[in-house]
């Protein structure tokens, strides 16, 4: 028996509205995982690119636990030694307004400034 050719692409190139980038949520989780690796810890320069690496896999980790599909996540840790300076970043991105977005959060105690940012962007 032959299968009927239905001509539609049944190939999905969005996620569905219920998988959609929730910036609230991971908001929390970036939060919950600075305050928790970075709390009481001083700034060395000589540990702190272990450190960003360490943060940026942790949180790629833990959100892929909560699933967003359809997603590439791109995490951005930067850690400078607070000194009462001033830092402005920038990143620029294509993406669909429609289903991505970011999420960021910024960490200070007595000696570390600490910004972490996340973008969720469909793979196609």
């Amino acid at each position: 028996m032959e299968r009927a050719d239905t001509g539609g692409n049944t190939y999905l190139i969005r996620p569905s509205y219920h998988h959609k980038f929730k910036a609230a949520v991971v908001k929390e989780c970036i939060r919950d995982i600075l305050r928790e690796q970075l709390s009481g810890v001083q700034y060395d320069p000589d540990e702190v690119g272990v450190l960003s690496r360490s943060l940026a896999d942790c949180i790629k980790d833990k959100l892929k636990d909560v699933g967003f599909d359809r997603y590439k996540l791109v995490v951005q840790v930067v850690i400078g030694e607070q000194r009462g300076e001033g830092v402005k970043m920038a990143a620029r991105c294509f993406w669909d307004s429609d289903t991505d977005s970011y999420a960021q959060d910024i960490f200070m105690n007595v000696s570390i400034l600490s910004s972490s940012l996340l973008r969720g962007i469909v793979i196609f």
